[in-house]
This record gives structure tokens, sequence and C-alpha cells, in this order.
């Protein structure tokens, strides 16, 4: 329970940052109804850079991959809806994943790509950053992976 009431304030103070000053979006203090961007059978994907990595959301299975693991690691998941975005929260080998989305404009930094999620991922103590998208968004030659 407290990892989801943590999960909370970071999609909350994640939210706030970019909707300071504005009305409707996501994270403002008028709005409490939880994030609706990413329906719950949405297939969520992402990369990262620096260390690489990526993965897959769907339902409730998070597919951690890395370079070293290219097929990639299935993590179970529990899904919760902030008002800035969605986090999905497990484990693994006995460490805390969380798994924040978060509507925004984001970069891989190696291509001309923009995709339409920032993604926070924690394992354990290392935090690492990166982009997310919906399988079938239009975001180049990304999508079809």
């Amino acid at each position: 329970m407290r990892r989801v009431v943590t999960m909370a304030a970071i999609l909350a103070a994640l939210g706030a940052c970019g909707a300071a000053g504005s009305q409707g979006l996501p994270g403002d203090s008028e709005d409490t109804r939880p994030y609706a961007g990413l329906a719950e059978d949405a297939v969520i994907k992402l990369v990262g850079t620096e260390p690489f990595w990526g993965g897959r959301v769907q339902g409730t299975t998070f597919t951690y991959s890395t370079l070293e693991n290219s097929d990639g690691e299935a993590i179970a998941v529990t899904r919760f809806a902030g008002r800035g975005g969605v986090s999905f929260s497990g484990t693994r080998g006995g460490a805390a994943v969380d798994l924040a989305i978060t509507p925004g404009t984001c970069s891989d930094g190696m291509s001309d790509r923009t995709y339409p999620f920032v993604a926070t991922l924690q394992i354990g103590s290392e935090q690492r950053q990166g982009c997310a998208w919906r399988e079938g968004d239009d975001i180049g030659d990304e999508a079809g992976q």
C-alpha cells in the first residue's frame, strides 16, 4: 500500500510540474479524475538509453529488456492511474519495480523521433529515464517493434 501512495505522490508531482499555470491538464488542482490518456487495455512500448533498456506493458505484465537480455524478463505488475499519468508496480529479484508513464513530448536522444509519453523506471535504488508510446501510435520506424 505504501508503494501505491508513493507512486500516486510521484505522479501527482510530475503532473503538477507540467501543468503550472494551465487549466485542464493532468495534475491540474481542479481536476481530480484519474488520468485516462492510456486505456487499461493499451499495449505500452518503452525505450530508454544510458543504460539501454526497453520494454512493453500489456495487461498485468511488464516485459523488461536490456542489451544483456534482449528477449526480456516478464514482471507481474499492478496498474495505478493517478492524476498525472499511470504507474505499474511489481518486484524483480526482491527489488521493487515502479514504472511511471506521464504525458509529454519525449526524445530518445539518438534519433529524430518524438514520443508522446515520458517513462521513469525505478528498479530498487536505480532510476532510469525513457520514452513510451502506445502500440499503433505513429512515431516512425519504431512503431512496428
